[in-house]
């Protein structure tokens, strides 16, 4: 479905379970996380002043911004974005304020039934992967925090991290290719979402045409699927001076007990023959 409702934009967002588990597949065999149908983030979108805004746009970084939160498949496509958010709005509410998040609040994403993963006899559910930014909820995973030592939580977040990176090279990528995000952009509140949400789009329409160069070799993140050595892509070092773009605060959330128990099976499924990768321990 292509649809804009004023900030909202859907970019061919899946539409039935058989699209969510393409993406889901995509994600197990690429990035090692079953039943995981996106990886979600956000950034702050740096801009000027905007003029009687007062403090409404005025962020934790203590910049002016609105911001843009995005899903990112598994082949760093964006399949839904949100523009325009006021900056001084917490993470969470930035969230809560998504059609998305009203969607799938509401079960209306038409994800795919829960199923066990290999080898395991409870039922998991298909979901999202965030950074701490994020709630822990039953459709939508995050690292666990605290010190872990060499654990299975700690095993999990290095599995996670595999999953959500792609969201955080999505975003590199984006700010990479187009350079107005290197800087605050110097324009009007209206004229920032439209700017912005143009840019996600031609970056979806780069990333369909392999002649764009938009991924050309080393440009993003790339492991090496024997040892899990990940090697930095090029927008890393591009975009350490952007001030354009600047990350959402991280702020601890009191999940559910039903949300702890999701990632809990995830956990121990990791530790599973069948859920295990080789590499794992050496990276956790």
């Amino acid at each position: 479905m292509n649809l804009k409702v004023k900030s909202q934009i859907f970019f061919q967002c899946p539409a039935n379970e058989e699209e969510w588990k393409r993406i889901a597949q995509n994600f197990e065999v690429k990035w090692n996380f079953p039943h995981c149908v996106g990886a979600i983030d956000g950034k702050h979108i740096v801009m000027q002043a905007p003029a009687n805004s007062g403090s409404q746009y005025y962020n934790y970084k203590h910049t002016f911004s609105i911001v843009l939160m995005a899903v990112v498949d598994a082949n760093y496509n964006f399949i839904y974005a949100h523009v325009g958010c006021q900056g001084r709005i917490s993470d969470g509410g930035v969230f809560k304020n998504t059609e998305f998040y009203k969607l799938l609040n509401k079960n209306k994403l038409n994800l795919p039934s829960p199923v066990e993963l290999q080898g395991r006899s409870i039922k998991s559910p298909f979901i999202f992967v965030g950074d701490e930014a994020f709630p822990l909820r039953t459709d939508l995973l995050k690292p666990y925090s605290g010190q872990l030592g060499r654990s299975p939580e700690r095993i999990f977040n290095y599995r996670l991290s595999r999953a959500r990176r792609i969201s955080e090279n999505a975003f590199g990528i984006l700010s990479a290719s187009f350079r107005i995000f290197r800087k605050p952009i110097n324009l009007n509140i209206e004229n920032t979402q439209a700017v912005t949400t143009a840019c996600i789009y031609l970056y979806n329409f780069m990333r369909k045409k392999p002649s764009s160069g938009l991924l050309s070799f080393g440009s993003v993140d790339v492991d090496d699927p024997m040892t899990g050595n990940v090697s930095q892509g090029k927008w890393r070092v591009m975009s350490e001076n952007d001030k354009g773009m600047v990350n959402l605060p991280r702020r601890p959330i009191r999940p559910s007990q039903a949300a702890w128990d999701v990632r809990e099976e995830f956990k121990n499924y990791f530790m599973t023959p069948e859920g295990r990768i080789e590499w794992q321990e050496s990276y956790a």
